[in-house]
């Protein structure tokens, strides 16, 4: 799907439609040819638009703690982090992204002031400053929150290495922020490899959310990364489970990506989201200008992908529904190799 927005020539909902007056949108759109790409993106996003827009996504049962990891760089970590949590925040829930990258790319996408000097995740990690303290709201989505990253991040894996319950010291900083503010998903955005940080990523939260790029080697370092976690259930946090996986950078043009996408799901299929996010060049352009895709274009199909991909995440988290057991997953997949 490009990344073209049409907004000028799909319907805008002026307020919240009932799930009848949704259905008998829906049933007006024309069927989309597959001949004409341009025309199945349009009818794709004109369903979406109908589907979504205005829809007050479900509260789970508890906070929903998620860990965004993919030790393989470049597959859309931070965007997907960001742009879900601000859909679930325009959607109605309490959202807070933990930057804990060192770059900062997530605070830079969610206009959070991130420069060095300022209390971030290091003071909370290192000098046990409350979470609390830190969070700021995020100025262009209600609900929307973030614990910013700071470049003093890059030498918080050596000072951990002193330190008592190394591993534990996130987990213990957003349980005492839980006892006094309430979230109903945090999102924890973690670097590209697996040192203190990210252990202590995965030893906080209860679900690990795997973003998966639609390209050559896309299941590259998946393997590993499923190993780490194996590791973490074993030693440190026996509830971690991949509950999630977006394919993202989808393209329709392309064969490779229907391939990628195909090969996923025969190893994930519970855990894979039946969205995709395509390419899209105002996707990569939103943090730039201390945007989310949700907020700069919203009419964007990404931006419309990410609040579906939002839609399903928070379907699957609402009371009532039967979950997957992820967790079986990851040791199928051990025991295969």
């Amino acid at each position: 799907m490009d990344d073209t927005s049409h907004g000028s020539d799909l319907p805008t909902p002026t307020h919240v439609p009932d799930a009848a007056l949704r259905a008998e949108l829906l049933s007006t759109v024309p069927p989309s040819d597959d001949d004409t790409p341009l025309a199945k993106a349009l009818a794709v996003d004109t369903k979406r638009r109908i589907a979504l827009t205005n829809r007050t996504f479900p509260k789970p049962t508890h906070t929903r703690i998620l860990t965004v990891a993919n030790q393989k760089g470049g597959v859309g970590k931070t965007t997907t982090a960001v742009n879900i949590a601000a859909a679930l925040a325009q959607s109605g829930l309490q959202v807070l992204v933990v930057d804990l990258d060192p770059q900062g790319n997530a605070s830079t996408a969610l206009g959070i002031d991130h420069h060095a000097g300022i209390e971030s995740v290091y003071d909370v990690l290192v000098d046990d400053v409350p979470m609390a303290e830190i969070v700021q709201p995020s100025p262009d989505v209600d609900g929307l929150f973030c614990a910013p990253s700071s470049i003093d991040l890059a030498g918080a894996e050596i000072e951990l290495v002193s330190l008592v319950a190394r591993e534990n010291r996130l987990a213990k900083a957003i349980r005492a922020m839980l006892s006094q503010t309430a979230y109903d998903y945090i999102f924890i955005d973690c670097p590209p490899s697996l040192g203190l940080l990210t252990i202590n990523a995965f030893v906080a939260a209860q679900e690990v959310f795997i973003p998966i790029q639609c390209e050559y080697y896309a299941l590259e370092g998946v393997s590993q990364l499923l190993r780490n976690i194996e590791l973490i259930r074993t030693h440190l946090n026996p509830t971690l489970a991949v509950s999630t996986i977006l394919l993202t950078m989808y393209d329709a043009r392309t064969r490779l990506s229907a391939q990628v996408a195909d090969e996923v799901r025969t190893h994930f299929p519970r855990e894979t989201l039946d969205t995709t996010i395509p390419r899209s060049v105002r996707v990569s352009e939103a943090p730039s200008f201390g945007q989310t895709v949700m907020t700069y274009d919203p009419l964007n199909s990404g931006a419309l992908a990410y609040l579906e991909a939002a839609s399903q995440i928070a379907d699957r988290g609402a009371p009532g529904a039967t979950s997957a057991s992820p967790g079986a997953t990851v040791r199928d997949e051990e025991g295969q190799r």
